[in-house]
């Protein structure tokens, strides 16, 4: 089953249904992969649903699949929210984005902060990137992609989570290094500031809203490389269960 072709689904995914493919999709399947009616294909909707069946229709811009069989699949092990004040560099930004899905982070929310140089998401193109990234590591889940809001707004909406981190670099200011600080919490959220780090206002709020500072060692990192590093450590810790 896991070596058929997967394509990402945005619909509901029901057993003995018909659906339509979007046309990108489509053209992929039919002039690159050379698929045709009848071929087996896996389809999954991103948010734990796998689906298997056949193509029932094949064509340049349009194609349709005729759902055989249709598996729910609940999200496994520790749940990671992904704060991160994104660059202006559209070209690492995706990168961050693409890598962070294959890593199984459950969302990712773009936080503007003081020294923000991000104000808007590109969500459709963004989207494309989360659900081809999905595709490739072979999940169920696709990251939710928040709006960009304002830090306050982060830390009153993931105020109920039990684990709470902050990274800054601030020489003088207390932080703790990532694998003394965590713990075996179901869910865990993790703040990545901009370029030029938070401010010392900034994250005397996080700590004052339950955040715990911590570091990622003594490299000075850029923003997506920070982002990644503590996500992939966060698989290492729970055997790759995110």
């Amino acid at each position: 089953m896991s070596q058929l072709p997967r394509f990402f689904y945005n619909g509901t995914l029901t057993e003995n249904s018909i659906v339509s493919l979007d046309a990108d999709t489509a053209k992929h399947l039919w002039q690159v992969l050379r698929m045709q009616s009848g071929d087996k294909v896996m389809l999954t909707d991103g948010k734990g649903t796998l689906a298997e069946g056949r193509i029932h229709v094949a064509e340049r811009h349009k194609c349709s699949i005729s759902i055989e069989k249709a598996s729910i699949y609940a999200r496994q092990g520790n749940v990671l929210h992904l704060c991160v004040a994104f660059t202006k560099n559209n070209s690492r930004n995706e990168w961050l984005l693409e890598k962070a899905t294959e890593l199984g982070v459950a969302s990712i929310i773009p936080v503007s902060t003081a020294r923000s140089e991000k104000t808007h998401v590109r969500n459709d193109r963004w989207q494309k990137i989360l659900q081809s990234a999905i595709l490739q590591s072979q999940q169920n889940y696709l990251p939710v992609l928040a709006d960009i809001m304002p830090l306050e707004e982060v830390l009153k909406l993931y105020a109920p989570v039990p684990q709470k981190f902050v990274a800054h670099c601030i020489p003088d200011m207390e932080k703790q290094p990532l694998h003394k600080m965590l713990k075996p919490f179901p869910e865990s959220i993790l703040l990545i500031g901009p370029e030029g780090d938070f401010t010392r206002d900034e994250v005397n709020l996080c700590v004052e809203n339950g955040f715990l500072p911590i570091s990622l060692g003594t490299q000075r990192l850029r923003t997506e490389t920070a982002a990644i590093t503590a996500a992939a450590y966060f698989n290492v810790v729970y055997d790759g269960e995110i």
